[in-house]
């Protein structure tokens, strides 16, 4: 099993930066990818981007590229959400999570174990 903790959520206003961070922790070897997700009131999780472990090839959706910067720190088994230019819209529980296995990038169903989440308020 792989254990997820994020952290660095909080209460920033609109134009302004924040970074989460997830550290992982086990079976952190079998690691393919790790993708971060999000989930607004009343709305469905939603991919947000996701990083190969090995390669570091990066993957955004659409709504936040040129704002978020996914990376990772393989020594210290964590990986990050660099977050600029936030909006109000941005205001979500993110999730980071892990899979196994290759493809299928933004597609929760394909990932393995998933933290507690963090919450990101962006006040406008």
């Amino acid at each position: 099993q792989v254990q997820l903790v994020e952290s660095g959520g909080g209460l920033v206003q609109a134009g302004g930066s924040l970074r989460v961070s997830c550290a992982a922790s086990g079976r952190t070897f079998s690691v393919y990818a790790m993708g971060w997700f999000r989930q607004a009131p009343g709305k469905e999780r939603e991919f947000v981007a996701a990083i190969t472990w090995i390669a570091g090839r990066t993957f955004y959706a659409d709504s936040v590229k040129g704002r978020f910067t996914i990376s990772r720190d393989n020594a210290k088994n964590t990986v990050y959400l660099q977050m600029n230019s936030l909006k109000p819209e941005d205001t979500a529980v993110y999730y980071c999570a892990t899979k196994r296995v290759p493809g299928d990038l933004g597609y929760e169903s394909t990932y393995d174990y998933w933290g507690q989440g963090t919450q990101v308020t962006v006040s406008s």
